[in-house]
């Protein structure tokens, strides 16, 4: 029961963690983990590379959108069926995993 506690504790300061839920969700979790390689880069790779850019959000949320190739290898990532603010929701949470 405290454990229970414990983790509604932190779900409630914690929005990375329903962004966390989101990806679930959003069949994300099938290409990519926190950190480490699946099909596609670990998400803390992924937040690594764009660290320091101003526009990092928007391009991520763009490519969530709408898919893309190149960037990671010649593996395609298709696009997701999200909308603009989940895709922002998803690539803001992408960058707090440094």
């Amino acid at each position: 029961m405290k454990a229970l506690i414990a983790l509604l504790a932190v779900a409630a300061v914690s929005p990375a963690l329903a962004n966390a839920d989101l990806a679930a969700k959003k069949n994300c979790l099938a290409c990519h983990s926190v950190d480490k390689k699946v099909v596609g880069p670990a998400y803390k790779e992924v937040a690594a590379k764009y660290a320091g850019q101003k526009d990092a959000v928007a391009k991520l949320a763009e490519k969530i959108q709408k898919g893309g190739v190149g960037v990671w290898g010649q593996v395609p990532m298709p696009a997701n069926p999200v909308t603009p603010d989940e895709a922002k929701q998803l690539a803001t949470w992408v960058m707090s995993l440094k």
